[in-house]
């Protein structure tokens, strides 16, 4: 029978959400059952559409990641390319594709990509840009930073217009549902139809571009200050909260790439589950060993977390130092001291790395335990500094972080009362506890024990003070003085770096508040 013009709109929407759904279907694959099978899938429709051919594209990529082989290497890029090459297509944004087809009265039923399809093929574009650019990075070379620096400035620009679109898109849709149209926004309005464009495609574009458009805004956020300047001049922005908020809403998407912004109950199941079928793949176990030892440490599950890390501190060939210390914590935290301060000892031999602030600070922190057999509430204490330290705390589930809490309160060490006022301080602030997180870090930045044991409690805990105070407009100068006082006032402590990274985000959110 004659299609009628419904039927079209409807295909239009259809097929690209089918290929979304095999596409996420191919990297839960490749999460559950290790790359083969995806591979297989991906390589087998890659012809189909550019989102499947981007998918055979990203397993390639992920391949040569792991394996660091030349060959694979030079093939994730030539995949890479071939995939970018299908996806080009006009340079026109969709607002402005909008107008234009309304000003010309452009037939839209004609056979060009709908609006979905072209917003979909830019963001896979910026994808395998910022892919590119990666494997160009590892070739180590000035040339390759000039070159990889240049392809991801080019796949930002692609992100943020896409972004941004699409946001406009959600806008008209929404504006469209709740409101009578008025005759200036009918033609508006059947554009919008006959493109395909749905509630349901809208909200996937978005997954699709806010996990590429909130990693750059992560990353780009925990740039040393000496760079910054540097990378903003190159049209890079670095928002924290806005990369945190994107990539939780990708995440919570239907877009091929949700999973890889996974949840710690759902990673944890999907790496046990790589781990087990990764079987002659070394760099895979000990990726996935690494997550599932993180992950476990964060569920407070000490058991799985020291069967994690001791692994890796016999197989892996990276910082062994490090891997060490962290066998030792979770192994004296499941009640094992005496096993725990065998490997302490450990740490010390395996120091390699003269100049790593990791393997420093693990030699430091194991020195008392070689000493003296540490107890189970203070390695339970020293994981929970590891958390911190690493910033995963806001990561923790209200009943794991009381757990934690309760788990401070029985420490009654005096030599570390101010790293335990500092934890509860950092705790209480991610149970939404303000005053209760303000009175422990003013705790923690008067102790004077630390000075000698734990030198950078005092100005982790004058930032965390700080940045609590920023919060309200009545204490925002007192705030700022004791970011101020973090950065200047306390030096050769560990990760001083780091910190100074947090300080500088600070200051420079404050300055957008309030200009100077």
């Amino acid at each position: 029978r004659p299609r009628r013009r419904d039927d079209r709109d409807s295909d239009a929407a259809a097929a690209p959400l089918q290929d979304a759904e095999l596409a996420l279907a191919g990297i839960n694959m490749l999460l559950n059952n290790g790359f083969r099978e995806s591979d297989q899938l991906f390589k087998q429709y890659r012809n189909h559409s550019p989102l499947m051919s981007f998918g055979a594209s990203f397993v390639s990529f992920l391949n040569a990641m792991m394996t660091f082989e030349e060959e694979k290497m030079q093939l994730a890029c030539d995949d890479l390319k071939t995939t970018e090459k299908l996806c080009e297509s006009e340079e026109a944004g969709v607002i402005e594709t909008i107008k234009n087809k309304i000003k010309k009265n452009v037939d839209v039923r004609k056979s060009t990509p709908s609006m979905v399809d072209r917003l979909q093929r830019q963001i896979i574009i910026a994808d395998c840009q910022v892919y590119l650019a990666v494997l160009s990075f590892v070739k180590q070379e000035l040339s390759a930073y000039i070159k990889g620096g240049w392809i991801l400035r080019k796949a930002w620009k692609i992100y943020n217009k896409c972004y941004l679109d699409i946001n406009a898109l959600q806008e008209l849709y929404q504006k469209k549902l709740t409101e009578e149209p008025s005759t200036s926004d009918t033609a508006n309005d059947n554009h919008i139809v006959a493109e395909g464009v749905t509630e349901e495609s809208l909200n996937r574009l978005k997954g699709a571009v806010s996990f590429g458009y909130g990693l750059f805004h992560l990353c780009i956020s925990m740039v040393p200050p000496n760079l910054l300047k540097i990378i903003n001049l190159l049209g890079f922005p670095g928002d924290r909260l806005q990369g945190l908020s994107s990539l939780m809403y990708a995440s919570e998407s239907k877009d091929m790439k949700a999973p890889l912004a996974c949840q710690i109950n759902s990673a944890l199941t999907s790496f046990h589950t790589a781990l087990e079928l990764a079987v002659d793949q070394r760099e895979i176990q000990h990726v996935c060993l690494y997550e599932i030892g993180w992950c476990s440490m964060i569920e407070l599950n000490f058991k799985d977390a020291f069967d994690s890390f001791e692994r890796l501190k016999n197989e892996s060939r990276w910082s062994q130092c490090y891997y060490a210390y962290l066998t030792a914590v979770c192994q004296g935290a499941t009640g094992d001291v005496d096993g725990a301060q065998i490997v302490f000892k450990e740490v010390q031999k395996l120091f390699k790395r003269k100049n790593n602030q990791i393997e420093q600070f693990s030699v430091k922190k194991a020195e008392r335990f070689r000493k003296q057999t540490p107890t189970k509430v203070l390695c339970v204490l020293a994981s929970i500094e590891v958390l911190y330290l690493w910033k995963a705390l806001p990561n923790c589930s209200f009943p794991n972080l009381q757990r934690m809490s309760q788990a401070c309160h029985e420490v009654d060490d005096s030599s570390v009362v101010g790293l335990k006022y500092l934890l509860l301080g950092a705790i209480h602030k991610c149970l939404g506890n303000s005053e209760d997180a303000l009175q422990f870090f003013q705790r923690a930045a008067k102790d004077e024990v630390c000075r000698q044991n734990n030198l950078y409690i005092q100005p982790y805990a004058c930032y965390e003070l700080g940045c609590l105070l920023l919060d309200k407009p009545e204490t925002v100068g007192r705030g700022r003085t004791l970011l101020l006082q973090a950065k200047e006032d306390f030096s050769g402590y560990d990760f001083e770096n780091r910190l100074h990274v947090r300080i500088h985000a600070a200051l420079a959110s404050l300055r957008e508040l309030v200009p100077q």
